[in-house]
């Protein structure tokens, strides 16, 4: 009885020494994968890397090999090295498996995806890590195409690991695979909602679910909801850099680049010294137009060229912008250079196009426009409104700070602008500001206010049609004429009586700049200006002439 009960405490305390062993690796784990999670990668690889001086496991060159996959620049020769050890270490090992497979999917090798499926399949789906991991890499590399795959291998992985509890980043990352899916689907948006409101309860640091949530709102256009979310995140932890990310996302909307820059400065403070994480702040800095020449000679990835070529065009400078497009292309992996680069490429062959005085070079630019930018809008890229920044090239180019600045003043400007500046939020002061820089004429400052105030209140019709009398004032017709289309779009059934006189006049506007390029649309919308105020002479006269 006695040496029973020896055996009896042996086993027991070998349970338990396995129980805080496996225990012990999971806390681990986790640390390393929230540091990731935060944009720390130098203190995940740290995390990872002492897990394998201690136990030299395939999981554990796993782990770290998938750091430099999961970085936002991936860095394929590190991840395959570790995930070659893993697999010298336990040849079975199906997560190294993946993570080989990744690489080949990162690179752009398709076949790949078969593979991932054929893994899980070996599997038999006895791992909810094996499941996610597939998931994963899927929804990192696979695009649009691949987001059902994921979302199946990820509902599998939740179902698997119920059991022993389900990791919060299980749940994100289902909401994150329901976003690939690059549709304004209420369904599909509440299916991502759904997923984070379930990592909510489990996630120990729930500013990384707020900010994932904040991003949602955002990409809803649902801009107050999106701030209150990334307020929130803040709360939870002061220190969680990816919120202030998401932060100065949400100012940069709102062209508040001086708001933006401190978010920069915070998301710079609590991310790490990881030279991945420091090259993402300096993309951050290039959209901002604030970056620091320091921080740009600094960084070696080829990226930085793509990223001043956005600068360079932005501020019409399309030479300079190919020949920083040009930089990118031939220093980056063919793997690198995305449909949007082709969209890009577009649009400066037809700013280039626009002051081409040769025929021949300039029908050369403007094919070139045409095939680039078709390259952009078959993958479905949104990085940019495509055919509205080509109306933008024709019309002259874009509105920025210095042209506004370069406009008429007055002492009222002036003063709201500084009103507007200590309080970007504020709709009324904004208001008066677009309505100042329209009595002085000036016409630019009046589109850009009118621009911000949409930003704020993209709900709130009348600053559309106001943007489409201040294009029509500066001689931009086309922009006047898809500031108009938004504002009948927008106007809400209910408001309709309300506004029956401005859409009169927002359809005869319409009416009138489409007369020769579109007579059938002309016709139409000059009969419905005249059903909406049949007083309206103008819209009468030109609906008279429109059906001789």
């Amino acid at each position: 009885m006695k040496d029973i009960m020896n055996l009896t405490r042996k086993v027991a305390l070998g349970v338990a020494v396995g129980f805080f062993s496996n225990f012990a690796f999971a806390q681990t784990l986790q640390e390393g994968v929230a540091n990731a999670d935060s944009h720390k990668y130098a203190k995940a690889k740290t995390v990872f890397n002492e897990m394998i001086a201690k136990s030299p496991t395939a999981e554990n060159y796993f782990y770290l090999g998938n750091s430099y996959l999961t970085q936002f620049e991936p860095n394929f020769e590190l991840a395959q090295e570790n995930f070659n050890k893993g697999l010298a270490a336990d040849k079975k090992s199906y997560l190294n498996k993946i993570g080989l497979a990744s690489v080949k999917l990162g690179k752009g090798d398709k076949s790949a995806i078969a593979e991932i499926q054929n893994i899980v399949k070996d599997s038999r789906d006895k791992d909810a890590e094996v499941l996610y991991r597939a998931a994963e890499a899927l929804t990192i590399f696979g695009g649009a195409a691949n987001a059902d795959l994921a979302i199946d291998l990820l509902n599998r992985a939740v179902e698997k690991s119920q059991k022993g509890g389900t990791p919060a980043y299980y749940y994100y990352t289902l909401g994150d695979a329901y976003r690939l899916k690059l549709t304004n689907s209420p369904q599909v948006a509440g299916s991502a909602m759904t997923a984070y409101d379930k990592a909510l309860p489990v996630a120990k640091n729930k500013a990384s679910v707020y900010t994932r949530i904040g991003t949602l709102w955002m990409q809803a256009q649902q801009w107050q909801k999106a701030k209150e979310s990334i307020d929130r995140a803040i709360a939870a932890d002061a220190t969680y850099a990816p919120a202030y990310k998401a932060k100065a996302a949400y100012d940069i909307r709102y062209q508040q680049n001086a708001l933006a820059t401190q978010d920069l400065l915070n998301y710079a403070k609590y991310a790490d010294e990881d030279p991945d994480t420091q090259l993402e702040i300096s993309k951050l800095f290039f959209t901002n137009e604030d970056y620091l020449d320091k921080v740009f000679d600094k960084v070696n990835d080829p990226i930085k060229y793509k990223l001043r070529a956005y600068l360079l065009y932005a501020d019409g400078d399309y030479t300079a912008a190919k020949a920083s497009m040009d930089q990118f292309i031939s220093k980056a992996e063919k793997s690198r250079v995305q449909a949007a680069d082709q969209g890009l490429l577009g649009l400066i062959s037809a700013g280039l196009a626009q002051k081409e005085t040769d025929a021949a070079k300039k029908a050369a630019l403007n094919s070139d426009s045409q095939q680039k930018i078709a390259i952009a809008k078959a993958a479905k890229d949104e990085t940019m409104n495509w055919d509205l920044e080509l109306v933008k090239i024709k019309g002259g180019g874009g509105i920025n700070q210095a042209a506004v600045d370069a406009g008429p003043t007055t002492p009222e400007i002036e003063a709201l602008k500084k009103q507007v500046a200590a309080n970007p939020q504020d709709t009324d002061a904004l208001f008066k500001l677009a309505n100042a820089y329209q009595e002085a004429k000036n016409w630019n400052g009046a589109i850009q206010s009118w621009q911000k105030m949409s930003g704020l209140l993209p709900d709130w019709a009348p600053a559309y049609y106001s943007q489409g009398y201040s294009y029509q004032q500066a001689g931009n017709n086309e922009l006047a004429k898809i500031a108009y289309e938004k504002f009948i779009s927008t106007v809400k059934p209910a408001d309709m009586a309300a506004n029956k006189e401005t859409l009169s006049y927002a359809y005869f506007a319409v009416a009138y700049l489409v007369k020769d390029s579109d007579p059938a649309k002309a016709r139409s919308y000059a009969a419905k200006s005249v059903e909406l105020n049949p007083g309206y002479q103008d819209a009468v006269n030109l609906n008279k002439s429109l059906n001789k």
